[in-house]
């Protein structure tokens, strides 16, 4: 379990294609990383097989790479890291799995103020788990939905999130990972067949 606050990007510093999936040696800060631990590399939920001082290694199984755009990678890609939530951790974002339901796109980025306002397209099933002032996972960022839109949808980045994730780095066009909130998926499995 993840919170969508991201602790810091990591940059791709070798990607190579195996047999079984791929594998990334991501550059990171992070320290205390111990092998077997999930972590979070753009909304995935992934396992640390190797680690050393300054970098960590992750293998994406070919579920992952079908997918994520995480089989996209390359050396010198930007990625969003975050350790898993602790049992006795602060929930400041909201709860994340990194369980990808969908990449979708980037549709705009326009900076307004000091702030930003970023649109995505929002793939065709997902339209009933999001809802205007509710909760997304986009690249695993918790984020608020400002608006919902026809196929797509907005939310307003503050600097400190446009600062600290690789959102920095996107443009019109480039794909992002998706997270609805599970607790619209809970609500939706509890209530089927009653409705």
């Amino acid at each position: 379990m993840f919170t969508g606050i991201v602790e810091e990007t990591g940059t791709v510093r070798e990607a190579t294609t195996e047999a079984e999936g791929r594998r990334l040696r991501v550059e990171t800060g992070l320290d205390g990383l111990e092998r077997g631990q999930s972590i979070s590399v753009s909304g995935a939920c992934l396992t640390v097989e190797a680690h050393g001082e300054g970098w960590f290694e992750v293998f994406l199984a070919a579920e992952t790479v079908d997918r994520t755009y995480l089989g996209e990678l390359e050396s010198g890609s930007v990625v969003n890291v975050e350790r898993a939530l602790p049992a006795n951790g602060r929930l400041d974002g909201h709860m994340v799995q990194g369980h990808v339901d969908a990449t979708a796109a980037v549709q705009r980025v326009e900076q307004v103020d000091e702030d930003w306002v970023f649109g995505f397209d929002l793939p065709a099933g997902l339209e009933e788990y999001i809802v205007e002032k509710g909760s997304i996972s986009v690249d695993g960022i918790s984020l608020t939905v400002a608006d919902k839109g026809e196929g797509s949808f907005t939310t307003a980045i503050i600097p400190e999130t446009y600062a600290v994730t690789n959102l920095s780095e996107k443009a019109p066009g480039d794909p992002v990972h998706l997270e609805v909130d599970v607790v619209a998926k809970y609500v939706e499995s509890l209530i089927e067949g009653y409705v």
